[in-house]
């Protein structure tokens, strides 16, 4: 499958059942208070037929052509803006405690945090959660990589890339310029992630034009579907 230029939409029936598990949260959330809600990590039943035809229709997302400005607390409570990397490229990747790809992502995420902090690029991890169960996790997992946290706040920051209907893990991919380079949704692994941040790093060298790097990664995504 192409993306058109910005669009990545990888893993699909992976992206299916987190899209419909994180619809279900946004709708708990816009049904009853916050503290009412009780959602065991990674505990989900299956998606019916209904759920799955409901988020086959959503329209693609409408990805910006820039990183829109947002801000949301650190684990410490600091309000950061997500500008605080500005002039680095960034790999960041919604996620939620409750949600079992997300998890399985992270320790992929602190190898590359660590193997491309040398070459200006930072993974920031957004976690659209309650704040207690993100720190708990956080310790417990020791993520290396910072980590911001929101509720309806992080949803909006999604809904700023395109994804209004929660569709966890996504992973947004930008260059030192701050364009959004690719949006690859699903649980992301180490094939893609290769492709895509070596694409964005000759891109940030000058060797490869926005366009071209956008086309390069889309075809090589193709090519990793197909072999699968």
């Amino acid at each position: 499958m192409t993306y058109g230029g910005l669009r990545v939409i990888g893993a699909g029936v992976l992206a299916m059942l987190c899209a419909w598990a994180g619809a279900r949260l946004y709708a708990n959330w816009h049904a009853q208070p916050l503290a009412e809600i009780r959602v065991p990590a990674g505990v989900a039943s299956a998606p019916t037929a209904s759920d799955a035809a409901a988020e086959t229709a959503l329209p693609p997302p409408r990805i910006p052509d820039a990183l829109p400005a947002f801000s949301l607390d650190d684990l410490q409570g600091k309000s950061t803006p997500i500008n605080t990397w500005a002039g680095r490229s960034l790999v960041i990747n919604f996620w939620a405690t409750w949600c079992a790809p997300c998890r399985r992502e992270i320790p992929l995420l602190n190898i590359l945090a660590g193997e491309w902090a040398s070459q200006d690029v930072t993974v920031v991890g957004i976690a659209v959660d309650h704040r207690n169960q993100v720190l708990q996790f956080a310790n417990q997992f020791k993520i290396s990589y910072p980590v911001l946290i929101g509720e309806q706040d992080a949803l909006d920051a999604a809904a700023k890339f395109g994804v209004a209907s929660p569709a966890f893990p996504f992973t947004v991919f930008t260059d030192r310029r701050g364009e959004v380079v690719a949006l690859f949704v699903g649980e992301l692994h180490r094939p893609q992630a290769d492709l895509i941040m070596s694409t964005v790093q000759n891109l940030d060298k000058g060797s490869l034009q926005l366009a071209e790097a956008r086309q390069q990664i889309a075809t090589g995504l193709d090519a990793l579907a197909t072999k699968s």
